[in-house]
């Protein structure tokens, strides 16, 4: 098979789908007026915003739109949740429950928190999957309790949570749930009245709206204070003129992705499972993370001993394959992915991690060419490897097991 080019890495970001762009161009050319002023461009960039706010709020099955606050990324919508919550509720305790997979964007903001502010944050354990273990979190939860923050779906091996039951133990004690949102909208049905969730954060690039565009979903009387001072924006509760273009953007993307879900997954799981299957078939010492079902529809990770994850993915970029090793925050970082860590892998595995992630765009044929390109990069790495080595001499012994 020739060289081909194959983006599998859309848990990182995602491309602008064309119809996105052609509704978002109008407001970067003709329809360019700040919604804070009252002539009629201003109007129409007013309207413009408040119709995507609506296609957001449906989207998610929140109650009203005057629940939806526009923010500049999911990251941003993070941190205004958390120290938000923080802050609204001193009176009744300092205490926030989180879990030892979340995103960075959580996890420094609760470090920050502790450290800099004195609160009390609980890291719950995850099982071998990664799942939230329900049983920690009611035995973590005290009086002093004003915040658990979970993730929908995690970003490195693609555990789905299960958000209703958490918000149910959560609701039960009288304590908000903040839920990080960024890999599932669009990938999963979310529905905030169902599920119970009080706050929720999601970033537009995850499902094909531009970057630097996000959104936090905060239920009708939940107390959040004003993240960013300076003007009247977002019913004062973050000033800065909005990215109207952007928010745009968002709001058609987020439309697109609902409405398609149910049809793109009939694709995306068949694809994500075939992916699965011969990698676990044709590439010996592989191990699959997190669970193999209840996972986003085109997410694949996987470990290989022996082998180190930054020269597989320079390889396979040689080769025209995009995909990453963990979060694409993180991927300066020499460190393990602390995921994989947390749900016991030893460091040694942890760094031969490879995540694929499929989205609209990606074939069968797709699929093929990883798997033409996959296997014998992982055996060249390995010739080269003295871990290897002593494996085939005799002298260790894998800590993955052959299939």
């Amino acid at each position: 098979m020739e060289q081909r080019f194959v983006y599998a890495d859309h848990s990182a970001t995602t491309g602008v789908r064309p119809e996105v762009l052609e509704a978002m161009l109008p407001y970067l050319k003709e329809e360019y007026g700040n919604p804070s002023s009252i002539y009629k461009k201003a109007r129409t960039a007013k309207e413009a915003l408040e119709k995507a706010r609506d296609q957001v709020a449906k989207a998610i099955g929140a109650k009203s739109a005057t629940e939806v606050f526009f923010t500049g990324s999911g990251t941003e919508a993070d941190n205004w949740a958390l120290k938000g919550i923080f802050e609204a509720y001193a009176n009744k305790g300092n205490h926030i429950i989180t879990t030892a997979v979340e995103h960075h964007a959580i996890l420094h903001t609760c470090e920050y928190l502790e450290k800099v502010r004195g609160a009390k944050i609980t890291y719950l354990p995850v099982d071998s999957e990664g799942f939230v273990r329900l049983d920690a979190l009611k035995d973590a939860i005290t009086d002093e309790t004003i915040l658990v923050s979970v993730i929908a779906a995690n970003n490195e091996i693609g555990t789905i949570n299960p958000i209703k039951e958490i918000a149910e133990i959560c609701h039960e004690k009288g304590v908000l749930l903040h839920v990080d949102a960024v890999q599932a909208i669009g990938n999963i049905p979310i529905d905030v009245q169902e599920m119970g969730i009080d706050l929720l954060s999601m970033s537009g690039h995850k499902f094909y709206a531009p970057k630097g565009v996000g959104a936090l979903y905060v239920k009708k009387g939940v107390r959040l204070p004003s993240f960013i001072h300076g003007g009247d924006q977002e019913r004062k509760k973050r000033a800065a003129t909005e990215n109207i273009p952007g928010i745009v953007g968002m709001g058609v993307a987020i439309e697109l992705a609902v409405a398609e879900m149910e049809e793109r997954n009939r694709t995306l799981i068949p694809l994500r499972d075939r992916l699965i299957n011969e990698i676990e078939e044709k590439i010996p010492f592989a191990k699959l993370n997190g669970p193999r079902e209840k996972r986003l529809p085109g997410h694949v990770n996987f470990s290989f001993e022996f082998i180190e994850g930054e020269s597989l993915l320079l390889l396979l970029d040689m080769a025209g394959i995009c995909a990453s090793s963990g979060s694409a925050c993180t991927s300066g970082s020499l460190d393990p992915s602390h995921v994989l860590m947390a749900i016991g892998l030893p460091h040694e595995i942890a760094h031969g991690s490879l995540r694929l992630t499929l989205g609209r765009e990606n074939t069968a044929e797709d699929v093929d060419y990883i798997m033409e390109k996959l296997p014998p990069i992982v055996e060249r790495l390995r010739e080269m490897s003295p871990l290897y080595e002593d494996y085939l001499n005799g002298n260790t012994q894998p800590i993955i097991m052959k299939k």
